[in-house]
């Protein structure tokens, strides 16, 4: 075996390992903070404290409190700030991308049964829709749709239809799905790194010059959290797109992979709203019957 073979077969392997354990680390982060979010207690009569509640780990009581005010200036210098594990994932998902794909463009990205691409040309399409795709969202996050959730999900999900179908026209198949992933995944890293931490860092720098802070960095910051909290399942389920090539390969791969989409949120949702101590199973079963008939219907077309 070639040195440069090996090395790569190396690198792809401990890329793997890391993109995986990041990954890990960043879903368990939105998951949890999340949930807190739904269900501290908030019917409290306090001007410092939001909300507050108690966990259980390892046979020790932990209190958490949310606060409306800013902590003494000597904590704002402690704080833990999540924010590499989203970092970590996505640069180890991108040099797997170089390492794997474009390295391999010709093979791995390009089907000419599908469209007649060099190389370099797929690599272009393929950067070319990440960028695209993340001004486009950013784009509508700051328009006025935001401030309907049924207009901006509807949106969401037209586009998210254009997008795969189109990739699966440009594309081999299983790069095609991937890249749907990988569009997703970007523009959950890219709200960390563009909206979350930033915002998050203006607040701590007011907090420290005691100036007022602008109630309207925490809800940006969190809306954007909240769309990455219910984009994990889909990520996560392309993640693993590999092992179900019947899915990947199908005819009607790009429809499929869609309304898995909406399923997933379904299945998210009744998670969120259930931290709310919102108990709603229709949401969850729904969303299992819908997976059960989706699967029925995919075994005869």
């Amino acid at each position: 075996m070639e040195i440069l073979s090996y090395t790569l077969k190396w690198s792809e392997a401990i890329l793997r390992w890391g993109h995986v354990l990041f990954a890990i680390l960043w879903v368990g982060n939105s998951f949890l903070f999340n949930y807190l979010d739904n269900k501290l207690n908030k019917d409290l009569k306090s001007e410092e404290i939001d909300g507050e509640g108690y966990l259980m780990h390892s046979g020790f009581y932990y209190k958490l409190q949310r606060l409306k005010t800013s902590p003494n200036k000597i904590f704002l210098n402690q704080l833990v700030i999540f924010k590499w594990q989203s970092y970590l994932t996505f640069i180890t998902g991108i040099l797997l991308l170089a390492v794997i794909y474009y390295y391999n463009a010709g093979i791995l990205m390009v089907d000419k049964r599908v469209m007649t691409l060099t190389p370099s040309t797929a690599i272009i399409y393929s950067i070319l829709s990440i960028f695209i795709s993340w001004l486009i969202y950013d784009f509508l996050c700051k328009s006025r749709l935001i401030r309907n959730n049924f207009l901006f999900l509807l949106t969401m999900f037209i586009l998210l239809c254009i997008l795969s179908f189109v990739l699966t026209k440009i594309f081999g198949p299983k790069f095609a799905i991937l890249s749907v992933g990988l569009i997703i995944g970007t523009n959950m890293f890219a709200n960390v790194l563009t909206v979350i931490i930033p915002n998050q860092m203006n607040i701590i720098n007011s907090s420290k010059e005691n100036k007022e802070v602008d109630i309207s960095l925490s809800l940006a910051a969190k809306q954007r959290s909240i769309h990455n909290n219910y984009s994990t399942f889909l990520v996560l389920f392309i993640m693993l797109s590999g092992h179900y090539s019947f899915l990947v390969y199908h005819k009607y791969n790009w429809l499929i992979l869609c309304l898995i989409g909406i399923i997933s949120v379904m299945a998210r949702h009744y998670f969120n709203l259930r931290g709310r101590n919102i108990n709603k199973p229709s949401i969850l079963f729904g969303s299992i019957i819908a997976l059960i008939l989706l699967a029925g219907i995919i075994f005869y077309i």
